[in-house]
Order: structure tokens, then C-alpha cells, then sequence
């Protein structure tokens, strides 16, 4: 088998050093996504043959990554499938774009079924757009920016350690508020958020945090997940502030390096509210991902 092992915070160099100089967009590529959600999918990772390798457990199916890197792809992915085998699983690689469905096709031709779902498509925008909101089809969202501004005295800061207390306080707010911890999606979102603030600097994040009249009202992060798209993980606020959502969202739009040209700010999981409010700020690339299986290897659906 694969000698596969635990993605640790110690593997982040090398990690990135395939993730970064891969043209994928995908956020599940974000290390801190990798490291931060290990305990609910089991993340293991292998280099071998030129290649970075993962591994997952997603609803107790075993799910790859499209290996990354340069190399014998149809090798790499033969060895996938004999990894599977010897798991007993069929091989089933997970968060595949429409450009590595033409590579599958490529190497293994008529043998995988595509399933997409369109709860876990990423939303990817111009981070000009998010940084401007220029033109009419703004006007609304600028409309919120100003009225911020006009009727608070706030101030946007980078987080920094001494920051990272007031988050953890605004997040278990946040949760009390809306019941996470009765609800097994928002419970687990909220263990990789603590986790990845807990280990803010070591997984490499980069965020800013938001105060009105001296008080948090709104933090986000995120991190790289190439040379030229930057992922946003995380984005909560104080909503008895109105507005302050679209604020923190300018704001860090504003302050990511403009060496980063696209933002993903990651799926809506099908949540109603979530996707109208990912839709109405213009997202320039839906990214649609889908579910590869070996048509002689079938599977039940799974979900990221």
C-alpha cells in the first residue's frame, strides 16, 4: 500500500510546496482546510512518484484527491486504485474540476462516472470586484459599505495573537446564538474554526477582525491556495450590527495581496440563504466539482 501518514501542522511546507504551484482552485486544497477538518475525514497524505497524495474518509466511504504534482499521472493513479483495493474500497477520487474530468478521460477513457453536486461548487471571485465594488451591479453592496461607515466609528486590524481571544469569544457568541452545537454540520464547522485559531500562525493564516466603538463585530481568515487565488475559510459577525458582514468582506478583500487575482470563499452546501448571499456579490467562476468513480467499482454518493 501507499505508505500514507497524518497530515500534522509540521507538514505545511511541504504540502504547499505541491498545492501552491498547482493551477487547482479548488478550497479543499487550503492546507489549513486539510489540517484544520482531519479529525472528522481521518487526512492522510503520501509523496510519491512526483506526486502529493491524499487520502479521506467521508461519510465512511474512502475518497481521494486528483494526485498533484508532475509525473506519471496514469501510474500514480493505478497505484490510487491498488491503495483501494487493498483498502477493500473501490476507487473514488473526490473534488475533481471540469479540467481534471478531461484528465481522467485522458488516461483511463469511458471508465469513470462523474457525479457532480452543486451544494459543493466553489464560488471564486474577481478580488478586484470584492475590493472595488465598482459598477451598478455593486451598487447594493456598496450601498452597505457606505451606510457602515456613515454610522459607526470602527476600525479594521490584521489578527494578531493577542486578537485571536476576542474571535474565540465572538464565535462561541455566534454559536450560542444559532444552536451549533445542536446541529451536527455547524458543531463540526465550529471545531475546525477553534482548532485553526487555536493554531492560527502555524497553519500559516492570514485574517482581519473588525471593531465598532472598541468591541469585535466581525472576524474572517483564510490563507493561499495557489500562486494567484487566495481561500477565504471563515467569516463571522456580530448580526445586531448591521452591516458588519459586508464590511469585513471589503475590508479583507481590500487587503489581500493583489498578487492574488481570484478569492474563493468555498461552497454554500446547499444552505438557501448562504447561496443568495454568495450569488448577489458576482462570483465571476462557479467551480463545479464532482465525485469520480471507476464505472466497475460503484458507489454510493458522497459528500465532501
Amino acid at each position: 500500500m501507499i505508505p500514507f501518514k497524518d497530515i500534522e501542522l509540521t507538514d505545511r511546507e511541504l504540502i504547499t510546496s505541491y498545492t501552491l504551484n498547482s493551477p487547482r482552485q479548488n478550497c479543499d486544497l487550503s492546507f489549513s482546510n486539510l489540517c484544520s477538518w482531519r479529525f472528522l475525514y481521518d487526512t492522510k497524505f503520501a509523496i510519491q512518484d512526483g506526486f502529493l497524495l491524499l487520502k479521506f474518509w467521508a461519510e465512511g466511504e474512502l475518497v481521494y484527491m486528483m494526485p498533484i504534482g508532475n509525473g506519471d499521472l496514469e501510474k500514480a493513479l493505478g497505484a490510487l486504485r491498488e491503495d483501494a483495493r487493498q483498502e477493500g474500497q473501490p476507487l473514488c477520487l473526490l473534488g475533481i474540476c471540469a479540467g481534471m474530468c478531461s484528465e481522467l478521460e485522458a488516461y483511463m477513457p469511458g471508465q469513470f462516472q462523474f457525479t457532480a453536486d452543486r451544494d459543493y461548487a466553489d464560488y471564486i471571485y474577481l478580488r478586484t470586484d470584492l475590493a472595488t465594488l465598482s459598477g451598478k451591479r455593486f451598487q447594493a453592496k456598496r450601498n452597505h459599505v457606505n451606510k457602515f461607515k456613515r454610522t459607526y466609528n470602527y476600525e479594521y486590524s490584521p489578527i494578531t495573537p493577542d486578537l485571536i481571544q476576542e474571535c474565540l469569544d465572538l464565535e462561541a457568541e455566534w454559536c450560542k446564538a444559532n444552536n451549533c452545537d445542536q446541529h451536527e454540520g455547524t458543531g463540526n464547522e465550529r471545531r475546525a474554526l477553534v482548532y485553526a485559531l487555536h493554531n492560527f500562525e502555524e497553519l500559516g493564516l492570514t485574517g482581519g477582525i473588525l471593531h465598532v466603538d472598541g468591541k469585535i463585530a466581525a472576524f474572517t481568515f483564510g490563507m493561499p491556495i495557489n500562486q494567484d487565488t487566495f481561500g477565504v475559510s471563515v467569516e463571522k459577525a456580530d448580526t445586531s450590527i448591521d452591516g458588519a458582514y459586508a464590511m469585513i468582506n471589503y475590508e479583507f478583500a481590500n487587503h489581500i495581496p493583489e498578487q492574488y487575482t481570484h478569492i474563493n470563499r468555498e461552497e454554500d452546501l446547499g444552505i438557501e440563504g448562504l447561496r443568495k448571499a454568495k450569488l448577489s456579490y458576482q462570483p465571476t467562476i462557479i467551480l463545479e466539482k464532482y465525485v469520480a468513480c471507476l464505472k466497475d467499482e460503484p458507489v454510493e454518493a458522497i459528500k465532501w
